[in-house]
């Protein structure tokens, strides 16, 4: 999800555009503008920065474990396989 004071900033910037003689209804239109926002955010399949960060690390994590049991299965198939010409 993004993030709520970015939400919060965009909501600002829109209620801030409207003119003077509606200010009363600017902090409603902002609430409004906000949950608007929040909903169809929501909506869409969103992670976090930090969550793809996360993730990013996982993956080069098991990306050197694949690696390393690619060597090692090699290894132990060149041993089955001189085992078998001696």
């Amino acid at each position: 999800m993004l993030d709520p004071k970015k939400l919060e900033d965009i909501a600002r910037q829109i209620a801030d555009s409207v003119p003077p003689g509606v200010k009363n209804m600017a902090e409603e239109a902002e609430g409004k503008i906000k949950q608007v926002l929040q909903a169809q955010l929501s909506k869409l399949d969103l992670v976090t920065r930090e969550e793809f960060d996360i993730q990013t690390q996982v993956l080069i994590k098991t990306r050197e474990k694949l690696e390393a049991m690619e060597v090692r299965l090699a290894a132990l198939e060149a041993e089955q396989a001189a085992s078998k010409d001696a």
